[in-house]
């Protein structure tokens, strides 16, 4: 059976030309209210298996594969890094949601994910309803307030801006003990061999990881967060985002030892809530599906 009829039954595969790329997405549910889940790195639309179809009851929901990830093309980088920027990826998912016939919608970002929806409440404020942010705050926070210790837990931030190919050539020499090694340090010890991540979802993660054009793109993603992302942000920095927000972060994950979460957030937006989820690293959306789909179904009939 097909990874995405096996957790996504009912779901659409739509492949999207924006004109740059093209975007691949899997659509379902019913319901007035539109939702848009943005994966995180390393991985893909599969982030949101144990989300997705059960928000898909009550209202529609696509899951894409952001550029440079999954399925999705992956063009080379520019120079300037702009072929990666927030801009360009937050312009990927409005485009596709407009094609999918919606003006309007709410949006969740985990990770990277996270960093486009940023992106997408600055440029498209009349378009989002409302934001779930799962794990991250502000990508000039995570430069700004670096110290030894953060740059030892956030050491790939710095190591995959090299220039090319140096980081390519070694990020992608072992693409199966670098997922594995990656999902094991950001989560509670034991979770990646329990339910939270299914064998054949890590090894669909392996595969895309596997090829050159995708560690590249992931390479562009972090390269454009320290130079034309930077430049977008800090221009951006006298704006209030009006967009209701709520924060998720894993209690026993790096970002809460280091940051104040919601106190940084809120300098930047005006209606923003959130907590620490116990029990829980880094991947939200699989190590706490339920907490996810609970907080979003509020944001969702509070922000109709």
């Amino acid at each position: 059976m097909d990874i995405n009829e096996k957790y996504f039954a009912g779901f659409e595969h739509r492949i999207i030309d924006t004109g740059e790329v093209k975007i691949h997405a899997w659509c379902g549910g019913t319901g007035h209210e539109a939702v848009l889940l943005l994966h995180g790195h390393p991985e893909s639309h599969l982030t949101w298996y144990a989300v997705a179809p059960r928000l898909a009851e009550r209202y529609r929901v696509v899951i894409p594969d952001m550029r440079g990830y999954g399925e999705s093309s992956k063009p080379h980088g520019l120079p300037d890094h702009s072929t990666y920027s927030k801009r360009a990826m937050a312009r990927d998912q409005v485009f596709v949601m407009e094609k999918l016939g919606y003006q309007k919608f709410h949006i969740a970002g985990h990770d990277r994910g996270g960093r486009v929806c940023h992106r997408m409440m600055l440029d498209y404020p009349e378009k989002i309803k409302s934001c779930l942010l799962l794990d991250i705050i502000p990508t000039l926070d995570v430069y700004n307030r670096t110290d030894r210790e953060i740059a030892t837990k956030y050491w790939h931030w710095f190591f995959y801006i090299q220039p090319e190919p140096f980081p390519e050539t070694f990020l992608g020499a072992e693409p199966a003990y670098f997922i594995r090694s990656n999902i094991r340090k950001k989560t509670i010890p034991g979770t990646i061999g329990k339910q939270q991540f299914p064998e054949d979802i890590v090894r669909e993660y392996i595969r895309y990881y596997s090829e050159p054009a995708t560690v590249h793109a992931i390479a562009e993603d972090y390269r454009a967060s320290a130079t034309i992302d930077w430049k977008l942000d800090m221009a951006d920095l006298g704006r209030t985002i009006q967009t209701p927000i709520c924060c998720l972060w894993g209690s026993n994950g790096n970002i809460c030892k280091y940051w104040d979460v919601l106190d940084i957030w809120k300098k930047l937006a005006n209606h923003v809530t959130g907590y620490g989820i116990p029990g829980c690293g880094h991947f939200v959306p699989e190590e706490k599906p339920e907490t996810v789909i609970q907080e979003l179904e509020k944001m969702i009939e509070a922000n109709r």
